[in-house]
């Protein structure tokens, strides 16, 4: 069992960054990846980004390139997803979610094994 504890989240103006974490307890050192997923009112959950526990390999959505990074402490078993240039469409739920091994795709919401409780993020002026 992994738990994951989101943390970061808030009221931004357009603009503006924020920097989520996720930390992890339990099973950690058979997690395969950490993934970042939102869901606005009224829409579906997507993927934002990912990263792989060991290697830190890093994946984005389109609407994330550029603008989130995603990365991961392993000795504090944390991952973290940054955020910059904030907009308005970015208001959501963000949760992070964990994957032991083996390996899956890490861009779908299907296949991970563990989900944080979700933090509220909202770009406002």
């Amino acid at each position: 069992q992994v738990q994951l504890v989101e943390t970061g989240g808030g009221l931004v103006q357009p603009g503006g960054s924020l920097t989520l974490s996720c930390a992890a307890s339990g099973r950690t050192p058979e997690m395969y990846g950490m993934g970042w997923f939102r869901q606005a009112p009224g829409k579906d959950r997507e993927f934002v980004s990912a990263v792989t526990w060991r290697s830190g390999m890093t994946f984005y959505e389109d609407f994330a390139q550029g603008r989130f990074f995603a990365s991961r402490d392993v000795d504090k078993n944390t991952a973290y997803l940054q955020m910059n240039s904030l907009k308005s469409e970015d208001t959501a739920v963000y949760y992070c979610a964990a994957k032991s091994w083996p390996p899956i795709d890490l861009t779908k919401t299907a296949g991970y094994d563990y989900w944080g409780q979700g933090i509220q993020v909202i770009v406002s002026s």
